[in-house]
């Protein structure tokens, strides 16, 4: 029997998703602040510290501290809580903040336990904590870089990770090993074990491109990966959007300017 509340949910859309969250009567869900697209009559909508959760604790301190080490993971101190207070049943949406796919992951089938990136997290069912998680090897302390502070969502209920561009689901068997670069990582299981590697050779290191350190993940269990990580997508739209036109596509070059009127 789930502790969580047990939830419905539609998906919506390919590149830019939509989830709508069919809630019965004291049923609720939250999501990160800024996720909220719609909800139905009957929905109320309350902002509360952390995630609501029975682990968080309902002291005022218990719930300051859990909410605090949100910030860590570069979250906001505050979720928002939407709670069906009517009669029969009503819906709320939340969209995707970037191109990419929403992940629905019932904790019950991965031990009440997910590890996910820590910009991942989207919406759940209440009763799903969503904490924090530090590795704990040395190695990816210092060079992990992105994958170095994560969110850990555990419970029996519902959650649901965003992740951009397609998503891979990977299952590993015990000992087989996956090489992969750290901001591609959405989320693995407990039961993965997550280190860092060296990329050796001296031409790798001063020519690679491609950064000197790469994920390394050991099963048995499950991981999930985007091909167009958050981070990847940022330094692509800062390139084009920063420095002097380079005038793709046009047989004119600098005179089209002129003729378009960005001439200076």
């Amino acid at each position: 029997m789930r502790t969580n509340h047990d939830i419905d949910y539609f998906i919506q859309g390919e590149e830019m998703q939509m989830i709508e969250i069919e809630l019965d009567p004291q049923e609720t869900a939250i999501a990160e602040a800024g996720s909220f697209m719609y909800m139905g009559e009957g929905i109320q909508m309350e902002t509360i510290f952390g995630d609501g959760s029975a682990k968080q604790g309902t002291g005022f301190f218990d719930k300051l501290w859990g909410a605090g080490k949100r910030l860590l993971t570069g979250e906001s101190l505050f979720m928002t809580a939407f709670t069906h207070t009517g009669i029969g049943k009503a819906r709320v949406a939340f969209a995707s903040p970037y191109p990419g796919k929403i992940i629905p992951m019932d904790l019950t089938e991965f031990g009440g336990k997910i590890i996910c990136q820590k910009d991942a997290f989207l919406c759940a069912a209440k009763g799903v904590s969503v904490g924090i998680e530090f590795q704990r090897k040395l190695g990816t302390g210092l060079f992990g870089g992105e994958g170095f502070i994560m969110q850990k969502l555990e419970g029996d209920g519902l959650a649901f990770c965003h992740a951009g561009g397609h998503i891979i689901r990977r299952k590993l068997n015990p000992g087989e090993i996956l090489r992969v670069d750290t901001g591609c990582i959405v989320a693995y299981t407990q039961t993965v074990d997550y280190d860092i590697q060296f990329v050796g050779g001296i031409k790798n290191t001063i020519f690679g491109g491609e950064g000197l350190f790469f994920a390394t993940l050991k099963g048995p269990g499950e991981v999930w990966l985007q091909t167009l990580p958050i981070s990847r997508l940022a330094s692509r739209i800062l390139s084009y959007g920063t420095g002097e036109r380079k005038e793709e596509g046009s047989i004119l070059g600098g005179i089209g300017n002129l003729l378009d009127g960005d001439g200076r």
